[in-house]
């Protein structure tokens, strides 16, 4: 069924006071519109065709290689460069000089004189400089408690053992994947009219996916050189068990803040796709199939998430007894009632927890891709379209906004210590934003604009002694340090999801909120929080590699495989 053909009473979105909180957005789960998941339908569907073009890289570790992408327009070539890193010198700090393996995406393909041009670059990351051939840059180290692991069974002819694989789940994990103009790549606004990258960061997920075959490719190979003739490759089920992983901090974490467009473009999305299938009068036998088929997949991926932070681990457990709740739920005939997905979406607002809701929301647009999967062509933002100030608008009206939008930051003491206790700056050594605490460091001078709660507060204090009819632009010139709050205020009152609707200064703040939204986005499961304020995940795990494009089931990769028990 098709968006067209919806009841005509279809549902409503859900409000932003609902989904823009930071303990939902920080429950939320990969779906059919992730951006992993987006790139790997175009690649199906096109026909995109894979080629390894070189890999030249000794029992060391050292050398390059080069993967490409053929598509219907376009070639695209990830060049990467593997190193001999001495352990001491491995770090996932963005400060971090060195790495075990380095990487461009080159539109197109690479000439010898390209390669050497980025053999002097691509390795320096920071310190070297590419060109607009280069569409992202990135790097990755190798994973401390398997890499070495799994090239040392394989060279003995072994497999490793599948629970060690399953503990960690990668090989190398990326520290970086930079695009949109870093270190003289291309700017986004170059390829953005090419359809490969209409959805957002489609370059970065090509990237990853093909780093990924390339670690996979590397582990084998070394284990070749060190094994002879009696070493094996990886079983091909075990291999698609392997993802690439990624750390990732407090330098994600404004990045929903500092594009709000788009952000209400991705949430836009993801709650009009759950609209459409909550307004479906009736599921039909193929579709219920399909659902629980992608619930069972979704079970196992929870089973198979691991985590040793507290919040995190009872997090999961509470997930796992919502499933046991969804389950019998369904088992009572929840989906031959009325307006089946509405009245369950509604039911299990009651029972589930928000993980346990937001899995559902995920799992729900599993069966409809004709329905749902138009809409990731319309998760890109031109963030310059919000730039400009209405000037003409009243100070009646911009009250009118911030009561209708901010209900929520007007209603906060902000003399309170704990509403202003932390402050958002970037640190000088580290080169990466960090959040302080404003009472007890002397960060506040150094205050990145990342509180826009406290900020719109201050814009509505302000407006008191305003008269109604008075214009912004005259506001403006007399208080010009509202500027950046202003303009906000108006962007939220055009793009009602633009704006997290939860303070971001407060004491009890979680940043790994923030970075899981992001990534969930992305496609990325398994979040693993390492503290409130960083996060390890896993892209791509039980997807195809490259050469399996064609003959790969694509439904739900993302959640692995049921084993099928004969009968």
């Amino acid at each position: 069924m098709k968006h067209d053909q919806l009841n005509p009473d279809c549902v409503a979105l859900r409000p932003a006071e609902t989904v823009m909180r930071l303990a939902r957005m920080g429950s939320f789960h990969q779906s059919r519109l992730s951006f992993m998941r987006v790139l790997l339908r175009r690649l199906k569907a096109e026909n995109w065709r894979f080629e390894r073009r070189a890999f030249e890289i000794d029992e060391n570790s050292v050398g390059h290689a080069v993967y490409t992408m053929h598509g219907p327009s376009h070639s695209y070539s990830l060049v990467a460069f593997a190193h001999d890193l001495p352990p001491e010198q491995r770090s996932d700090r963005v400060i971090a000089t060195a790495w075990d393996t380095t990487f461009a995406l080159f539109d197109g393909l690479p000439t010898e004189a390209d390669i050497t041009r980025l053999s002097q670059n691509v390795p320096l990351q920071e310190a070297g400089r590419v060109t607009t051939s280069e569409l992202t840059v990135s790097r990755a180290n190798r994973s401390v408690r398997l890499f070495d692991h799994v090239v040392d069974c394989l060279s003995r002819g072994e497999q490793p053992e599948a629970a060690d694989v399953d503990a960690v789940g990668y090989l190398m994990r990326t520290t970086a994947v930079y695009g949109s103009g870093k270190l003289g790549a291309a700017d986004r606004e170059s390829i953005a009219d090419r359809p490969e990258f209409a959805a957002p960061f489609q370059a970065e997920m090509l990237t990853v996916f093909l780093i990924r075959g390339f670690v996979l490719d590397l582990v084998e190979h070394l284990a070749a050189r060190k094994g002879g003739a009696g070493a094996v490759k990886l079983d091909p089920a075990m291999r698609r068990h392997f993802g690439i992983g990624n750390s990732t901090g407090l330098g994600m974490a404004p990045f929903l803040l500092n594009h709000p467009i788009l952000l209400n473009n991705w949430i836009k999305a993801r709650e009009t796709a759950l609209a459409r299938v909550r307004s479906l009068p009736v599921i039909s036998t193929t579709e219920t199939e399909a659902f629980l088929t992608m619930l069972r997949r979704g079970r196992r991926n929870v089973d198979d998430w691991h985590s040793e932070h507290p919040l995190q681990c009872d997090k999961i457990d509470g997930l796992k007894a919502d499933l046991d709740r969804l389950d019998a739920h369904l088992a009572s005939g929840a989906l031959t009632a009325p307006m089946p997905w509405d009245a369950l979406y509604r039911w299990a607002e009651g029972a589930l927890s928000f993980e346990g809701q937001e899995l559902l929301v995920a799992l729900m647009m599993e069966p409809y891709g004709a329905l749902v999967d138009d809409l990731p062509n319309q998760m890109s933002a031109d963030e310059g379209a919000g730039f400009r100030i209405d000037g003409s608008m009243t100070a009646a009206q911009l009250r009118g906004i911030l009561e209708r939008d901010y209900a929520w930051a007007l209603k906060i003491d902000w003399d309170s210590p704990e509403s202003q206790a932390k402050a958002w700056y970037v640190s000088i050594e580290k080169l990466e934003p960090r959040l302080g605490e404003r009472h007890l460091e002397p960060v506040a001078p150094y205050e990145q604009p990342l509180a826009p709660g406290r900020d719109a507060a201050l814009l509505f204090r302000a407006l008191d002694d305003e008269a109604d009819q008075t214009r912004v632009a005259d506001f403006l010139l007399r208080h010009p340090e509202h500027r950046h709050i202003l303009r906000r205020v108006q962007i939220v009152a055009r793009h009602p999801y633009a704006e997290i609707r939860d303070n971001t200064v407060s004491a009890d703040i979680l940043p790994i909120d923030l970075l899981r939204a992001k990534l969930s986005f992305f496609g990325a499961c398994h979040f693993d929080p390492r503290s409130d304020r960083w996060v390890r995940i896993n892209m791509f795990r039980n997807a195809p590699f490259p050469h399996e494009l064609a003959e790969m089931e694509f439904a739900g990769w993302t959640y692995p495989a049921l084993v099928e028990v004969p009968v």
